[in-house]
């Protein structure tokens, strides 16, 4: 499986979920039942690869915007969130968390921000398909830290002036 294909699968499900991203990872799992095991671990492969891209400082500042606060497991989730997106949003927002702003659409932190399940699909379709783990993708080994500067994640007036766009949007006075 490509770069191509993978997208293809992260925008048909999204679609088709009509971005509910529990139904997205259930629709997400019952294509990749669709595949062979390999290409189920290719997706694995794509997906993970991604998760580990966005484990940076100033995403995890971007999401602690949109969503008002964020633990670790929250900035997991949301990242697998972001993945879910498809690559126009995933791509742009690693180019400049702050862009977010223009490329989503809406965002309501009660309901979107959180696509843990995604994180898990490929997994469970493999389980599925062979009865067996998801084998060892040959990817190096997760960062221990964010990339880049870290932020006061704590801090509105620092977000504030980190992400003028996102916050005016999501957390100024029309947000």
């Amino acid at each position: 499986m490509d770069e191509t294909e993978f997208w293809a699968l992260i925008d048909a499900s999204r679609e088709a979920a009509d971005g509910d991203p529990e139904y997205q990872a259930d629709l997400l799992i019952d294509r990749l039942l669709q595949l062979d095991p390999d290409s189920v671990a290719d997706f694995a492969r794509h997906f993970e690869a991604r998760y580990h891209r966005a484990y940076r400082w100033d995403l995890w500042g971007a999401a602690t915007v949109l969503l008002d606060d964020t633990s670790e497991d929250m900035f997991d989730d949301f990242r697998c969130w972001l993945i879910g997106q498809g690559r126009e949003v995933f791509e742009g927002a690693l180019h400049e968390p702050d862009d977010l702003a223009r490329l989503l659409d809406d965002f309501d932190p009660r309901a979107d921000g959180d696509a843990e399940d995604l994180g898990y699909a490929a997994d469970e379709a493999y389980e599925q398909l062979t009865g067996l783990e998801t084998p060892d993708l040959g990817l190096p080994e997760p960062p221990g830290e964010p990339a880049g500067p870290a932020l006061p994640l704590r801090d509105d007036k620092a977000l504030a002036d980190r992400f003028p766009l996102l916050w005016d949007r999501f957390r100024g006075a029309g947000g």
